[in-house]
């Protein structure tokens, strides 16, 4: 399509030649003719060398690219659209119930399910329109799927899962496993029942080798349009609010509740039963030991508000400076001491003489 269409469709404004033919979208260093590229402040100086026929900008860097561009006060969302423009919303999959799976006795399936080789639904689950299981799932009994939703190869569910509409879940992510719920007597520990569920809500994305504890009793939640990287691990009895985005190798403790909105980075780690609080930032590699209220930043471990912790940052990179400076004040005031040691012996040798 030309650009012209393009920047109508994804909400830009057309800034030199519409007629630009688009044929795809390609990274701003692997872009030619042809290529529609996206770019932000982070790019500056590949948005001067990219040999893209047309770029989504924001207005910040408008004069950096002489090209044909859309400018947009939200790139990365323009970009999205465009993407969805070329190449559509999902991956085409399978279809149909292949002959090696297993269906249970009383699964209800809706329209146009697929199942893949040697998946297992198990009995008593309930299954939505155009829902797609991967090869080698399993779906442990009592489980509910809602419409649209997608189970990449190898997704476990425990018993009594529940997902909404349009989850998605990448392979090799466990959910419903047993909580870490164990008592000890003093000498061996003993495990205390994992009774609970989990609740997946509609729209929540959650990536490869994640694991999602279910409650010791009631529901580990996940809410809606949340978004899981890979490698999280979210403990039983945790509450995740809607719309919230958690990065790589996050590890969430028992109980904790997280608010709507909030944003955390990878390899943060959070202590049991504390909560943060809505469109709260939790920076990459934290380590959250109490509440965080709405709406701020911490960093750090313990972390901490994100400017106090920058002030740390600073006076920790000066400490071989400050450890320098303390040495060289202790041999001064050794120095001194030493004169005015002499000083005063000398002053009581006289009082003798006299």
């Amino acid at each position: 399509m030309t650009l012209d269409q393009v920047a109508k469709l994804v909400g830009g404004e057309l800034v030199g030649d519409g007629s630009v033919p688009i044929f795809g979208i390609a990274p701003l260093d692997e872009a030619g003719e042809g290529d529609l590229s996206f770019a932000d402040t982070r790019h500056g100086e590949l948005v001067r060398t990219t040999k893209a026929s047309a770029l989504i900008l924001p207005a910040e860097l408008k004069d950096e690219f002489p090209g044909p561009k859309v400018i947009s006060p939200n790139p990365y969302l323009s970009f999205q659209r465009a993407m969805l423009l070329f190449y559509g919303q999902h991956t085409e999959l399978p279809r149909g119930i292949h002959r090696t799976a297993v269906v249970g006795k009383g699964v209800v399936l809706g329209e146009r399910v697929s199942i893949g080789p040697y998946a297992v639904v198990e009995e008593g689950c309930e299954i939505g329109d155009g829902v797609y299981i991967g090869a080698g799932c399993y779906v442990g009994p009592r489980c509910r799927i809602g419409p649209g939703s997608r189970l990449y190869p190898h997704v476990v569910l425990y018993p009594d899962v529940e997902l909404g509409r349009e989850v998605v879940v990448h392979s090799g992510t466990v959910i419903g496993a047993d909580g870490f719920g164990f008592a000890f007597d003093g000498r061996e520990y003993h495990k205390i029942p994992q009774v609970g569920r989990v609740v997946i809500e509609d729209g929540v994305e959650i990536g490869a080798q994640v694991a999602i504890d279910r409650a010791t009793l009631g529901c580990t939640l996940v809410g809606k349009g949340t978004k899981i990287d890979n490698l999280v691990q979210v403990a039983h009895n945790v509450k995740i609010g809607p719309h919230t985005v958690i990065a790589g190798q996050v590890g969430i403790s028992g109980s904790t509740k997280v608010g709507a909105y909030v944003q955390v980075g990878g390899q943060a780690g959070f202590k049991d039963h504390i909560e943060v609080g809505e469109g709260a930032k939790v920076a990459a590699r934290s380590g959250v030991t109490k509440s965080v209220p709405p709406g701020t930043q911490v960093s750090g471990y313990p972390a901490r508000p994100h400017r106090r912790q920058l002030r740390i940052e600073a006076v920790l990179s000066k400490l071989p400076e400050l450890m320098r400076l303390v040495m060289e004040q202790q041999e001064r005031i050794a120095r001194l001491e030493e004169i005015l040691g002499k000083g005063e012996q000398d002053v009581e040798e006289a009082e003798d003489d006299r």
